[in-house]
């Protein structure tokens, strides 16, 4: 067999997963917020004030970051619950379980960086804007995901459900990524490419590279030690997790 395809396999074990995220849940901890700290000092200290929004425009660090893993984890949770549903892997399903509460505390941020953001410069803390509308139905849509999951006593048909409503979900997607450009809309436009010409000033650009790059390594260290948690937990009463306990006590 391929040893990728072959690691892939072993990681579908729950002895070995729980191995593996104990190792690297840490460090994903720990690389996310060194990244960010380093993000926000060069927000905070190193970029200018913009010549139109003054200090008022730095939140944007922790705004953009956040709307990109608020779409970017929905995606990835549909993409688990697909390969669950498809190919009936449990790890599939705790990993998408494991995304929602993330994925829904981003959403949290990006709104409420979104409203404060939006005070001075539209003069009031919410209007009901494509882009801000669409944002507050993922949100809703996450916390239906975690309800649903929550709401069903059999873990495996509740993943199952609940993974059903984060792929329906995804079609709101593509939605919220081009309202801006479908309707009329007091949010702005794309400025910020990561890839391609950003019409930001290129000395604005690095501390929100690191800003992204925190916020994706923070998330797979977050995905790791909730996909474990959820892991021991069905795996309770197995010979494996009351060796665990016992190392740990020893």
């Amino acid at each position: 067999m391929n040893p990728i395809l072959r690691w892939f396999h072993k990681l579908g074990s729950p002895p070995y997963f729980d191995r593996f995220a104990a190792r690297w849940a840490p460090w994903g901890h720990g690389l996310g917020l060194l990244a960010m700290a380093l993000g926000a000092y060069g927000a905070l200290f190193q970029v200018p004030a913009d010549y139109q929004q003054g200090d008022s425009f730095r939140i944007l660090y922790i705004h953009v970051p956040s709307a990109w893993m608020s779409l970017a984890v929905f995606a990835l949770m549909a993409l688990y619950a697909a390969i669950a549903l498809v190919w009936r892997i449990k790890l599939c399903e705790i990993l998408a379980m494991a995304c929602a509460p993330i994925g829904a505390a981003f959403t949290v941020i990006t709104l409420a960086t979104g409203s404060i953001w939006g005070k001075p410069m539209w003069g009031t803390w919410w209007d009901w804007d494509p882009r801000l509308t669409t944002e507050l139905i993922l949100l809703f849509l996450y916390l239906g995901v975690i309800g649903l999951y929550h709401a069903i006593d059999d873990r495996r048909a509740a993943a199952r459900a609940a993974g059903l409503l984060a792929i329906v979900g995804v079609a709101l997607l593509p939605v919220i990524r081009y309202s801006v450009v479908w309707w009329n809309s007091l949010h702005q436009g794309q400025t910020i490419r990561v890839f391609g010409e950003s019409s930001m000033d290129p000395s604005m650009l690095p501390p929100l590279l690191w800003m992204v790059a925190g916020t994706k390594l923070w998330f797979v260290g977050a995905l790791l030690a909730r996909a474990r948690a959820d892991n021991l937990r069905r795996e309770a009463g197995k010979a494996w997790v009351a060796e665990l306990a016992q190392e740990k006590r020893a």
